[in-house]
C-alpha cells in the first residue's frame, strides 16, 4: 500500500493521505447484510446468536439483507426479523432458488423452542425475495443495499463473502464496517490468518482493523445468553469511516461502487414469477438461435437450388 511517509514525492504533494485522493464516503443506509450458514451448526450458542441478532435489528429498525435461505442460521435470522414485522430482503441466485434453496450441510437441529418457532414456515412474515442470475450478482445486490456487514458462523460461502467485502474496503470500493461475531471463538483462526498476513508483510498493519471481531464474554458458557445482536450494533457504531487508509483507486468518482457491475435482478415475491421469467428468457434465446439457423438454411436452399442471390437475407445477423 502507498504510504505517504515513505513517498519520494515532494512534501507538499504528500502532506496528508486524505489530500492525495478522496476516499469513498460512508454509507447512509441503515440496512445490515448478514452472512451466515444455511446450516444450524451443532452448538446452541450459534443459534442463539443468530436469534439475538435478528431481534436487535428489529428493535433498532434496521432492515435485514441476507442470502435468501429459510434454513440454518439464515433461517433463524430472517425468521426472527420477519416474525416481529421487520423488513427483510433475501437475495438468491436462480440456480439455488430453482433447486429449492440451500440445504443444511450438517446434522444440526433446533436446540430450543424459540429457534424452532422462527424456523416455522407458517410463522414467517413477509420477506421480499430477489432472484438474480449468479453468485456475484447476489453479492453486489446485497452490498449496495446496506451500510454494514455482520458475519455469523458459516462455511466456505460465508468466509468468501466476508473476505470480499473486507477487500472492497481496502481497494476503496466502499467504506463500510465488517463485524464478525466470534461466537465460541469460531473466527479465531481467521483472525490469526489476518495477523499472520500482517507479520509476513502481506497486509498493512493499519488494515487489520478492516474487520472488527466481537468476542463476547470470556467464559464460553455465557455465550448462549449473551446479547450478540446489540454487541454487533455497538461494533458498527465504532466504525471510524474517516480513519481508514484504502488503496488510492478511483472506481466511480469516489462514490460507493460496491454495486458495479450491477446485474439485472428479477424482483419478485416467492410466487414463482421470477423463475418463470428466467424460463421465458432462456426460451427466447433458444428461439433466436433456431430462427438464425432457419434463415441460413433458407438462404442456402434458394442459392443452390434456384441460383437466387437474395441480398435481403443476412444469415449472420
Amino acid at each position: 500500500m502507498h504510504n505517504p511517509s515513505n513517498s519520494n514525492f515532494p512534501a507538499e504533494k504528500t502532506a496528508t493521505f486524505s489530500e492525495q485522493f478522496a476516499m469513498v464516503a460512508s454509507s447512509n443506509s441503515s440496512g445490515v447484510a448478514v452472512y451466515c450458514a444455511a446450516s444450524l451448526g451443532k452448538q446452541n450458542a450459534f443459534q442463539q446468536a443468530a436469534l439475538s441478532l435478528g431481534h436487535a435489528l428489529v428493535e433498532a429498525k434496521r432492515p435485514l439483507v441476507y442470502g435468501g435461505g429459510n434454513r440454518g442460521l439464515m433461517g433463524i435470522v430472517s425468521g426472527a426479523v420477519s416474525d416481529q414485522g421487520g423488513q427483510v430482503t433475501g437475495i438468491i441466485p436462480y440456480a439455488i432458488h430453482a433447486a429449492g434453496g440451500e440445504k443444511d450441510k450438517g446434522d444440526g437441529v433446533a436446540k430450543t423452542e424459540s429457534v424452532a418457532q422462527v424456523l416455522n414456515e407458517n410463522r414467517r412474515g413477509h420477506i421480499e425475495t430477489i432472484v438474480v442470475d449468479s453468485m456475484h450478482e447476489r453479492k453486489t445486490e446485497m452490498a449496495k443495499r446496506v451500510g454494514a456487514f455482520v458475519g455469523l458462523p458459516g462455511g466456505y460461502g460465508t468466509f468468501e463473502e466476508i473476505l470480499e467485502v473486507i477487500t472492497w474496503n481496502q481497494i476503496n470500493v466502499h467504506n463500510k464496517p465488517v463485524i464478525l461475531l466470534n461466537v465460541l471463538s469460531y473466527y479465531n483462526p481467521l483472525r490469526e490468518v489476518i495477523r499472520n498476513g500482517v507479520r509476513e508483510g502481506f497486509i498493512q498493519p493499519q488494515n487489520e482493523k478492516f474487520c472488527i471481531f466481537v468476542d463476547g464474554p470470556t467464559d464460553p458458557q455465557d455465550h448462549e445468553s449473551f446479547n450478540w445482536g446489540q454487541a454487533a450494533l455497538d461494533a458498527i457504531a465504532t466504525w471510524q469511516h474517516d480513519q481508514i487508509q484504502p488503496l488510492p483507486f478511483h472506481w466511480t468518482k469516489d462514490t460507493d461502487s460496491s454495486a458495479i457491475p450491477n446485474g439485472k435482478a428479477n424482483i419478485k415475491g416467492m410466487n414463482g414469477i421470477s423463475s418463470g421469467l428466467h424460463g421465458l428468457k432462456t426460451t427466447n434465446a433458444w428461439l433466436k438461435k433456431v430462427y438464425r439457423l432457419a434463415r441460413v438454411g433458407y438462404h442456402i436452399y434458394r442459392r443452390y437450388f434456384f441460383n437466387v442471390q437474395d441480398s435481403s437475407i443476412h444469415p449472420t445477423r
